[in-house]
C-alpha cells in the first residue's frame, strides 16, 4: 500500500488577504512532511498523525496547543482525539490545561488507560503519571490571543453569558489523517475550542465520530468548524457512511458539508482518506489551510 497523509489547519475565520493564512499553509506542509517521515520508514498511521499534529500544536498560528483561544475566565482548556482504524480504538481528552501537546496525551490514554476518554483534572493527573509533564501557562498563551481575550473581556463586561459576543465563533482546530504501508488508517484532531467559551465547554473535536473517525474498512476523517453544529450531524462518521454508500472520498466530503449546511446551517471543513488511499477535503468557510503528501514526495497544499 502506498502511504499518504493529509493535514488541515482549521476551517476557521481566516482572512484570505492576511499573511497569516500563507504561514498556516506553510506549517501544514511542514506537518505533512513530518508525518511522511514516519510513513516512509514503515511507521504506523498512528505515529504519522500524532507527529503531524504535534507540529501544528507547536505553532502559535493555530487554535491548538500553543496559540489556543482563552476562555471567558482567561484560561486555556484543550481537547484532542486520536483514532486507530485497525482496531477502532481511540483516546480522547477534554478541558485539559497546561499540556503542550494534547494529541500525545490522547494517545497515552488510548494505550495506557482502561478508559478511552478522560477530562479535566483527572485527565491531567493520569497524563502526568504516564510521563507527560505539565507545561507552564506561558508556554501556551500567545500575545495575540491574550489581547483578543482582554478586548472581549472589556466588551462583555456585565453581559450575561448568552449575550456575550466573540471575535469569531470558529477556531482554527488542527487535524491529520493517514494511511500506512500496511493499509492501516488513523485520524487525529486537536483544538483549543471556541474563542471566549464558557469554562468546561467541549465541542466536537474529542468526540469519536464527530471530530474524527477511522476504520480500515472504510476511511479516516478529521473535522473542524462550529463544534455545536458538527456534533449534531456526527460529521466524521457521516463521511464514512457516505463512502459505504458508494461515494468517492471527495464526493463523501462534499456530501457531509452539504448535510452540515442543510440540516443545521453550520460551517466547517474536513479531510479524509479512504481504504485505498484516495483523498478528499471540503469546507464552506472562507478558507481551510491543508497539505497532502504521498510517498513519492508529491505535495499539494492550499487554502
Amino acid at each position: 500500500m502506498e502511504p499518504v497523509i493529509i493535514v488541515h489547519g482549521g476551517a476557521g475565520s481566516w482572512d484570505s488577504h492576511d499573511d497569516k493564512l500563507d504561514q498556516a499553509v506553510a506549517v501544514c506542509q511542514d506537518a505533512a512532511q513530518r508525518g511522511l517521515v514516519f510513513l516512509k520508514a514503515g511507521g504506523s498511521a498512528l505515529d504519522a498523525v500524532e507527529a503531524a499534529v504535534r507540529v501544528l500544536e507547536d505553532s502559535p498560528i493555530f487554535d491548538a496547543g500553543r496559540g489556543s483561544y482563552l476562555n471567558s475566565r482567561g484560561m486555556i482548556e484543550m481537547d484532542a482525539l486520536i483514532v486507530d482504524g485497525s482496531s477502532l480504538d481511540f483516546g480522547a481528552i477534554a478541558a485539559v490545561q497546561r499540556i503542550k501537546n494534547p494529541i500525545s496525551a490522547a494517545r497515552i490514554i488510548m494505550t495506557n488507560s482502561r478508559h478511552n476518554f478522560l477530562v479535566g483534572s483527572g485527565a491531567e493527573s493520569f497524563i502526568e503519571i504516564n510521563g507527560i509533564p505539565r507545561c507552564d501557562v506561558d508556554d501556551l498563551v500567545t500575545e495575540g490571543q491574550l489581547k483578543k481575550y482582554e478586548d472581549l473581556r472589556k466588551q462583555n463586561a456585565n453581559q450575561a453569558p448568552e449575550n456575550r459576543s466573540v471575535i469569531s465563533p470558529i477556531g482554527d482546530t488542527v487535524g491529520a489523517v493517514a494511511l500506512d504501508i500496511l493499509g492501516n488508517l488513523a485520524a487525529a484532531t486537536s483544538t483549543g475550542g471556541t474563542n471566549f467559551k464558557e469554562p468546561g465547554r467541549v465541542g466536537d473535536s474529542p468526540l469519536i465520530g464527530c471530530g474524527g473517525y477511522a476504520d480500515n474498512r472504510i476511511g479516516a476523517v478529521s473535522a473542524t468548524g462550529q463544534g455545536e453544529a458538527l456534533m449534531k450531524v456526527v460529521i466524521s462518521k457521516s463521511v464514512c457512511d457516505f463512502m459505504v454508500q458508494g461515494y468517492s472520498t471527495q464526493e463523501a466530503c462534499d456530501a457531509a458539508i452539504n448535510l452540515l449546511n442543510e440540516r443545521v446551517g453550520g460551517q466547517g471543513g474536513l479531510i479524509a482518506i479512504d481504504q485505498n488511499g484516495a483523498v478528499g477535503f471540503a469546507y464552506n468557510t472562507m478558507a481551510m489551510p491543508y497539505s497532502i503528501v504521498s510517498s513519492d514526495g508529491n505535495q499539494v497544499a492550499g487554502s
